[in-house]
């Protein structure tokens, strides 16, 4: 059943769209992924505004040992008076598992670690095809632990240990979350934004039909994507790869999801929070109308996306601090 609702396309989001599409630029899926990444960060890094930019503490790049070696990392550390007793939060870019570091997603980091109090670690993770799936779930996973044990040098507080993505980081963010549960460390909370949770291309989701051009990421991108980060893997159902999959999800770390109304990977997400809720599991889930995909960093462009980007962290930051 097809949605339908009564909120157009966000007018600010409606106008960037507008002047993406007159750049009559090449789709993304018939570039290589040296060009999508070089212009992701164009449009991410190259054109940032410094009055956009969100002012924290500090930052620091550190290295995080892994299985297969190091990855590079950030700490964002906020400007607050309860220093050693923090929440940590690891976070897990999005890009579709082949694009995105940590200098495109610096500004989100920014604005979950000054909006929820709380220190980031943002992890360069391993991308695809170059390191195809499970890398990047490996990661995560690695940074995960890493934190839990030097805990007393991020946040400070054991207890308050949490993940945090966007789209595909969202994807990584609900596996890893799954397997902190069954190996830990144990997690607080999960914050999934717009997360894929289901790498089945025939999957039955109208979102991906009725958004799956003209807003920002298309069906062609997502094709794209998961064919470069499945790699040699045949079986999509795997839960490492598509969380939404797995046979029991009770016992996961109550979960903030967030999705857009205009997104192609709307109904997934929201099938996954659904999921969630019928196994048990405290989620928060929110539907912004009128926005796309990527609106977690489009509010310099969009007042209607800042005040949800605002809104997705002020949930998660009651999750993190109650």
């Amino acid at each position: 059943m097809a949605y339908i609702s009564d909120m157009p396309l966000d007018p600010e989001l409606q106008a960037l769209l507008a002047g993406l599409a007159a750049m009559n630029a090449p789709p993304l899926s018939q570039g290589t992924p040296e060009s999508a990444r070089a212009g992701f960060r164009f449009m991410t890094v190259d054109m940032r505004q410094p009055a956009s930019v969100v002012p924290v503490k500090e930052t620091e790049d550190i290295s995080i040992p892994t299985d297969s070696g190091t990855i590079g990392a950030r700490v964002y550390r906020p400007d607050t008076d309860t220093a050693g007793t923090l929440p940590t939060v690891v976070f897990v870019h999005g890009g579709g598992f082949v694009i995105g570091d940590i200098e495109t997603h610096d500004n989100q980091c920014r604005s979950v670690c000054a909006g929820a109090d709380a220190v980031v670690v943002s992890i360069d993770y391993r991308l695809a095809p170059e390191a195809p799936w499970p890398a990047a779930v490996e990661d995560a996973h690695a940074a995960l632990r890493w934190s839990a044990a030097h805990i007393d040098e991020l946040g400070g507080d054991p207890d308050r240990l949490a993940v945090a993505g966007d789209s595909a980081g969202g994807n990584i963010g609900a596996v890893v979350a799954q397997l902190c549960r069954d190996e830990g460390p144990p997690l607080a909370a999960q914050l999934l934004i717009y997360p894929g949770t289901d790498m089945d291309a025939d999957g039955p989701y109208q979102s991906r039909v009725d958004n799956a051009e003209g807003y920002f990421l298309t069906a062609d991108d997502m094709m794209w994507f998961s064919d470069h980060y499945v790699g040699a893997a045949s079986d999509r159902a795997d839960p490492r790869m598509s969380p939404l999959k797995a046979a029991d999800l009770a016992g996961l770390a109550p979960a903030v999801v967030v999705t857009g109304e205009f997104d192609p990977l709307r109904d997934e997400g929201e099938a996954y929070a659904e999921a969630l809720r019928a196994a048990g599991v405290e989620v928060d889930a929110q539907r912004y109308d009128g926005m796309i995909h990527g609106f977690f960093d489009m509010g310099p462009l969009s007042k209607a996306a800042q005040a949800a980007t605002d809104d997705t962290i002020r949930r998660f930051r009651a999750l993190l601090w109650r």
